[in-house]
């Protein structure tokens, strides 16, 4: 299950294991022999610990379990082998904080003595000489306005997060570092090209605009299936099976789960999915935000405020929709949302709730007071306002309140922006449409 424990201030997850749950299974035909006295390669409920290769470091498969079908047209019995492949657990072995005792340590050399007051803070700091050198430095107001919104939140985040990690230990999901040296899992080293799926967006924006008859929905029939860019680009794709279907596209493989479906698109092609007819109980949106460190990374591209604004979120929407923005600790980033985003959008804010990144061993991510980055993260949930009273689509059912200021604690998947489930157990944020 997701969700390991759930108290007053929020919830305990399992991000692997939801992940895991969602049955990452694929169909594999096997094709019968010449001889019937020859073998066949795989063996019946054979156990496998082997990465897949061609998933590069993500997926692991793990099992595959074999079923004789009928007789085929030339009178031989075919054997199909469902294949499961789960998420690797090492892109979980977050075993100590991010920024460690020793560089904490040599940040503390040099003493702050800050005047929130008056927005000034003085830095003393020693010189190889032993000399002291002071200089003041005036906090901005996006500054002052951030170490205003921490200690609103602080005790919410120290407190709560306390009782979840203390759940933790208790139940074992949570060990101590001690205890974890034991069993320790190798974090897995990425390549810096593990996913090439920006990339293919970025291609989306150069390719030539189809006409409606070539933007049609692609149904996912076959089991493995091998398709060009410009099949995908653009278009909606749909995997309406109970079971995975498995996409190679550029050489590199992915997992499309059961009963789901994509848009592989740049955010100015939103088209195909308009006119796909379709609309949305619960959106969630985690936009690409405008910030220092990704203009000197170039690791990808941002959208501004006004991009983000275009989204249409009121023709995707379905009446009483529920949307969820993820959004960084910039209190810029914060007020646009409230003030001008969810406005624009007709979306009225019901909470704000707050991810709290941790360690297995129960640390933050981050040092809490860190004044560059937090170990939290923020959502804020809202709902469609509708300009006249609409019937929700079944009358017997009535809208739960969401409860405000609650608390999501998890360690975090090393992937790049990963987030956690807002699905599963009693965390899901669907009960409350």
């Amino acid at each position: 299950m997701s969700v390991v424990h759930q108290l007053s201030p929020g919830w305990l997850l399992d991000h692997l294991s939801f992940i895991n749950k969602i049955n990452y299974q694929v169909h594999q035909h096997h094709k019968p022999c010449a001889s019937k006295n020859e073998p066949t390669s795989v063996h019946r409920d054979s156990l496998h610990m082997d990465s897949v290769s061609s998933f590069g470091s993500f997926a692991t498969f793990i099992a595959s379990d074999s079923t004789v079908k009928p007789e085929n047209a030339v009178g031989r019995n075919s054997e199909m082998f469902l294949q499961k492949y789960v998420f690797r657990s090492e892109l979980f072995a977050v075993t100590v904080p991010y920024i460690t005792s020793s560089v904490h340590k040599e940040c503390q050399q040099s003493n702050e003595k800050k005047d929130l007051t008056n927005g000034v803070k003085t830095e003393i700091s020693i010189s190889t000489l032993g000399k002291k050198r002071k200089r003041c430095v005036v906090f901005n107001q996006g500054e002052l306005d951030a170490m205003e919104y921490h200690t609103k939140i602080r005790e919410l985040i120290l407190d709560g997060s306390a009782q979840l990690i203390q759940e933790g230990f208790k139940s074992g999901f949570l060990h101590s570092l001690s205890e974890k040296r034991d069993k320790c899992i190798e974090p897995i080293t990425l390549p810096l090209d593990a996913c090439n799926l920006s990339g293919l967006c970025e291609m989306a924006k150069h390719l030539p605009s189809l006409n409606e008859k070539e933007l049609l929905t692609l149904q996912l029939v076959e089991d493995d299936v091998s398709v060009t860019e410009q099949d995908l680009f653009s278009r909606v794709v749909e995997n309406n099976s109970s079971f995975t279907k498995r996409i190679t596209l550029m050489g590199q493989k992915y997992l499309l789960p059961p009963k789901s479906s994509f848009l592989l698109s740049d955010i100015s092609c939103m088209h195909p999915l308009l006119n796909s007819g379709k609309t949305y109980d619960v959106i969630v949106i985690d936009p690409p935000w405008q910030n220092k460190s990704v203009k000197r990374s170039k690791r990808y591209s941002y959208l501004s405020p006004l991009q983000i604004k275009q989204i249409p979120i009121p023709k995707l929407a379905a009446p009483n929709c529920l949307v969820i923005t993820w959004v960084t600790n910039r209190q810029k980033h914060l007020r646009f949302v409230k003030e001008e985003l969810y406005p624009s959008w007709s979306v009225e804010i019901v909470a704000e709730w707050h991810w709290v990144k941790i360690t297995n061993s129960g640390e933050f991510v981050f040092p809490l007071d860190s004044p560059h980055k937090k170990p939290y993260e923020c959502l804020i949930l809202g709902r469609i306002r509708e300009k006249t009273a609409l019937p929700l689509r079944n009358a017997d059912v009535n809208v739960l309140p969401i409860p405000d200021h609650k608390l999501m604690v998890s360690v975090p998947c090393t992937l790049h922006s990963h987030k956690p489930p807002l699905a599963g157990q009693s965390l899901n944020v669907v009960s409350y449409w």
